[in-house]
């Protein structure tokens, strides 16, 4: 899978307006913040079925993919070259790093917390309820914090969280529209 720097991909830009963007996050981490020109695309909708219904960009063209920071848009890419799609560019740190270069963002004016930090906040309430419940309630309730910890370790060694997927699917990650 190859991969771009926001600045290399800013430079290709100058000038051109034919380069495919995609976003693949959540339609409204996108509508809080996202480069101009991208079309979203959430990663859940990247299948055989909804590409053959309604696919924004062509196969034979770059793709250039953009998420958060970056874990997302190497599923995607991965999906898409899978079904035909080649030549899928990674942008590297994804949205948080274009931000970080100082390049231009257009801004919702709705705010909202990134899937990320989303994970992070459900994964350690699920922890701290187990280790109380444990404590007051009944010794086993350990076991919820021990399956956070180990769904934890398995995201980190695999890229893929299987919490994110179900929190990214939640009503106040989709579009207010």
């Amino acid at each position: 899978m190859k991969t771009i720097t926001p600045q290399q991909l800013h430079e290709q830009l100058q000038g051109k307006d034919s380069l495919f963007l995609l976003d693949v996050r959540t339609p409204a981490e996108y509508e809080a913040v996202h480069v101009p020109g991208t079309t979203l695309f959430p990663l859940d909708r990247i299948t055989a079925q909804t590409l053959a219904v309604e696919s924004p960009f062509p196969k034979d063209q770059p793709l250039y993919l953009f998420c958060h920071s970056g874990g997302r848009a190497q599923i995607a890419a991965e999906r898409l070259e899978q079904l035909g799609y080649g030549s899928c560019s990674v942008v590297e740190g994804g949205t948080a790093a274009w931000i970080q270069a100082g390049f231009p963002v257009n801004r919702g004016t709705q705010k909202t917390i990134s899937l990320e930090r989303q994970v992070r906040i459900a994964a350690g309430t699920v922890v701290l309820s187990g280790v109380l419940l444990s404590l007051f309630i009944h010794p086993l309730f350990i076991v919820l914090s021990g399956f956070v910890g180990a769904g934890l370790i398995f995201a980190g060694l695999t890229d893929w969280c299987g919490m994110g997927l179900l929190l990214a699917q939640m009503p106040w990650n989709q579009s207010r529209d």
